[in-house]
């Protein structure tokens, strides 16, 4: 089954009806029919979460989190293993600490694709499978 890693970016998009916005309920639409299954890192949820506080304040934030993702979904936590690597991948790859999080995550299996509209992902595209959102 595919596994769709959601960057922070795709869930901003799908929030605020940017391009790319219906792929991602698309994708979740499929996980709560069981067709896929969806995942966020901790990491990544952390950021989206920062995103919308700093947008609406802490109490819509609060509400627009406990209703973004269906039940279905996984928010995968943060381990020491995770760390480690995604530090290796920000030094060698160059690319955000943060972003390495879901990329390490999506590199965990060939069934794994990183659904997100951030660019920044082109780089490191030979290291797991990467499904880029249309640019705004």
């Amino acid at each position: 089954m595919t596994v769709y890693v959601l960057d922070s970016s795709a869930l901003i998009r799908f929030l605020d009806m940017e391009a790319g916005c219906h792929r991602v309920k698309s994708v979740l639409k499929d996980c709560v029919e069981g067709r896929v299954e969806v995942r966020i890192t901790a990491v990544q949820w952390g950021e989206v979460a920062g995103n919308l506080r700093k947008r609406f304040g802490p109490a819509r934030q609060a509400h627009i989190l406990s209703s973004l993702l269906p039940s279905e979904a996984e928010i995968t936590p943060a381990n020491a293993e995770s760390a480690v690597h995604a530090a290796g991948m920000k030094v060698d790859r160059k690319i955000s600490y943060a972003d390495a999080f879901a990329l390490d995550l999506a590199m965990a299996s060939p069934d794994h694709v990183l659904l997100t509209a951030d660019y920044g992902f082109k780089q490191v595209d030979d290291l797991a499978r990467i499904e880029f959102l249309p640019a705004k």
